[in-house]
C-alpha cells in the first residue's frame, strides 16, 4: 500500500536540500518510488523533477544490478539495519554510468510508521578513475620491477625482513622469491660483517637520512661472494611513518676486477719507470 509523504514534510525537506548541487538528495516512498528531487539529483542523474517523481528508483541501476534485485535488497537492508551504504555503478537518464556512493536511511513518523527513505548519492567517478589509473600505474611499475634482470630490486619491512623479490634479485643472489621472502637483510652479508651488525646499521642510517649507498662484499645462496653496490631507501607514508625500505643492488664484480687490474697495471708501469730512472 502506498503511503504518501505529508505535504509539510515534503515542503520543509525541499527547502533544506533544493540548493545542494554536489549531492543527489531525495526521498523515496515506502515502495521505493521517487517522492522528492533536488538540484544535485538533477545534475547527476539528468532527470528533471517532473520526469522522475513517481518512478521507481530501480531505474538508476544498471541491468546487471537489477538482475540481482539490488534495489529491493538495499531497501530491505536499510529497514533491517537502520542504514545502508554502498558504492557502485549507477545510470544517468542518457544511459551513461557514474560511480556513486549511496546512503539509504529509513524515515519514520513519531509513531514509528515508515513514511519513506532518504537517499543521498555522491558522484565519485573522478575519484574512481584516479584510483584505477593509480592501480594501473602501480601494476605497470610492479611488472617492470619484477622483470628487471640486471638489478636486484626488493623491499624489506621496518625490521629488515624481505617482503618482495624480483627476477634480478633471484639471478644475482641465487634465491627464489619463495626462499628469500622472510629472510633478514643480514643473510646477504658475509660472516665477517655479522658481529658488527652491518645490515642493521645501514637500516638505521637509511631511516635517519632517507637513504644510504653502500659498496662491499655480498653472499649468494651457494656461499660464493660478489662485489655489490646497493642503495637502501627509507619508505614513509604521507604522515611520515616509516613503512619499510627499498633496496636496489647491482653486481659490480666485473667493474671492481677491471679497476683492480688497471690500478695494478698503473702501479707496475710506475714501478718500471722508477727502475728505469734508477739505471739512467
Amino acid at each position: 500500500m502506498n503511503h504518501p509523504l505529508p505535504h509539510e514534510q515534503v515542503e520543509a525537506f525541499q527547502l533544506l536540500v533544493d540548493s545542494v548541487k554536489d549531492y543527489a538528495i531525495f526521498m523515496l516512498d515506502p515502495e521505493g518510488r521517487v517522492a522528492t528531487w533536488n538540484a544535485g539529483a538533477q545534475r547527476f542523474k539528468q532527470y528533471s523533477a517532473p520526469e522522475i517523481i513517481g518512478r521507481h528508483f530501480s531505474c538508476f541501476y544498471p541491468p546487471e544490478e537489477m538482475a540481482k534485485l539490488k534495489p529491493d535488497d538495499e531497501l530491505a537492508i536499510a529497514l533491517r539495519d537502520g542504514r545502508f551504504e554502498t558504492e557502485g555503478w549507477r545510470l544517468r537518464k542518457d544511459g551513461t554510468r557514474f560511480w556513486a556512493n549511496v546512503v539509504i536511511t529509513p524515515v519514520r513518523s513519531r509513531e514509528g510508521e515508515l513514511i519513506g527513505f532518504l537517499k543521498v548519492t555522491r558522484d565519485l567517478t573522478e575519484r574512481r578513475r584516479a584510483e584505477e589509473k593509480l592501480r594501473a600505474s602501480e601494476e605497470q611499475l610492479r611488472l617492470l620491477i619484477v622483470g628487471v634482470q640486471d638489478y636486484a630490486i626488493f623491499m624489506v619491512d621496518t625490521a629488515g625482513y624481505v617482503q618482495t623479490w624480483n627476477a634480478g634479485a633471484e639471478r644475482i643472489k641465487g634465491y627464489t622469491a619463495a626462499e628469500a621472502v622472510g629472510l633478514h637483510l643480514s643473510a646477504f652479508y658475509p660472516a665477517a660483517d655479522q658481529p658488527a651488525g652491518k645490515a642493521n646499521r645501514l637500516l638505521e642510517r637509511a631511516a635517519a637520512t632517507g637513504h644510504v649507498i653502500d659498496r662491499g662484499t655480498r653472499v649468494r645462496k651457494d656461499g660464493t661472494t660478489f662485489q655489490a653496490e646497493a642503495i637502501l631507501t627509507a619508505l614513509r607514508d604521507s604522515s611520515g611513518e616509516l613503512r619499510g625500505f627499498s633496496k636496489v643492488t647491482r653486481d659490480i664484480t666485473e667493474q671492481v676486477a677491471k679497476q683492480r687490474e688497471l690500478e695494478l697495471a698503473l702501479a707496475e708501469a710506475k714501478n718500471a719507470g722508477e727502475i728505469k730512472d734508477h739505471f739512467l
